[in-house]
């Protein structure tokens, strides 16, 4: 109060810069009955209450007890274990999250096997053991393919919601996750093929396809994510966003990406190799930009990264040399990055 007088200017602007969700340390909590100067405020966390320990008077209801649940020496036994079982999954709202494990050792008195028994016919029904076991596997293959947790999360919303109304009865467990793992990448915008997706869970690519399109219909997404052509309205598995994990892959440097990049752009606005799949214009834009700046990446090494046929890939390549005056920019040329002539007539 002391500088609000001199600088009034000062005192406006720090109330405006004043955070407000900070808590305010001038308030404090007293009891409305006794108003004593020093409360002294007692949790009875055996009845949830906030009581005035002076006047007995009730302040709050609903206290959370956040000790732990049994005495622990942590000096003796390293941390304080105050909290078992991982974080609440909201997916599985009504089902029991926390496991029993039933011991082995029983003397050899065989009842071991029959309180396992027990626990396991306890433990929810087929429906909640088989949604249990989808989450695990889509947890898994997320792993292996190094995607996010959002794609995981997506995939298991997608698989609950398809289990709950039944909409894949019949069809193997592993197809369903794979086309659940597809359309989460799509929705994500993370590039992945159907190939990729195949060699990942080991289903077949029809199989993949039919519960996709099941899903497809039933969950009303737009369709063409499964299109063969170059579409740009399909930014999941266009050749652009194929293009940096394949340029990674083959240890391309950025301006090689970028090139590549604005080559694939200028095929598309003139119309150059439409219709051919993503896969195979990534692949040969990067074969074609390859031979055009110098890169030593053979046609070989190209096709085991995308997953192609080496005959796809030179396809491509001769439709882009047909037209590759208007893919080439002059810039290219005047800095001596790119050279016409070392692309080769045929291929």
């Amino acid at each position: 109060m002391a500088f609000s007088q001199p600088f009034p200017l000062a005192a406006n602007v720090q109330k405006v810069q004043q955070p407000t969700y900070g808590p305010d340390l001038a308030v404090r909590l007293i009891c409305p009955d006794c108003r004593d100067q020093h409360p002294n405020v007692i949790e009875e966390f055996s009845s949830g209450d906030l009581v005035c320990g002076n006047c007995g008077l009730v302040l709050g209801d609903r206290v959370v007890d956040t000790r732990s649940e049994w005495r622990t020496f942590a000096n003796d036994e390293g941390d304080d274990p105050s909290r078992v079982g991982a974080a609440s999954d909201p997916l599985l709202e009504g089902i029991e999250q926390l496991d029993t494990v039933i011991s082995f050792r029983d003397g050899g008195s065989g009842m071991a096997r029959e309180l396992q028994r027990a626990a396991s016919r306890s433990q929810g029904s087929r429906s909640e053991r088989n949604l249990l076991t989808a989450f695990r596997d889509i947890g898994n293959w997320c792993d292996q393919f190094s995607l996010p947790k959002t794609i995981s999360d997506i995939a298991k919303q997608l698989y609950k919601r398809s289990d709950e109304e039944k909409l894949l009865r019949g069809k193997p467990l592993e197809a369903v996750i794979a086309a659940c793992i597809f359309i989460a990448c799509r929705q994500a915008r993370v590039p992945r093929t159907f190939r990729e997706i195949c060699n990942l869970t080991h289903v077949s690519k029809k199989t993949l396809g039919q519960c996709y399109k099941a899903l497809e219909q039933a969950f009303n997404l737009s369709p063409g994510a499964t299109a063969q052509g170059n579409n740009a309205s399909n930014p999941s598995t266009g050749p652009e966003k194929l293009l940096v994990r394949y340029c990674n892959y083959l240890n391309l440097p950025v301006s090689t990406q970028s090139i590549c990049s604005d080559i694939i752009v200028a095929a598309r606005e003139h119309g150059i190799a439409d219709g051919r799949s993503p896969v195979s214009i990534a692949g040969g834009a990067i074969y074609f930009t390859c031979l055009l700046l110098g890169e030593d990446r053979p046609a070989r090494q190209i096709s085991d990264v995308a997953g192609v046929s080496e005959g796809t890939i030179k396809l491509v390549y001769r439709l882009y040399y047909l037209d590759r005056e208007k893919l080439v920019k002059e810039e290219w040329i005047k800095d001596g990055r790119a050279k016409m002539d070392r692309l080769p007539a045929e291929k």
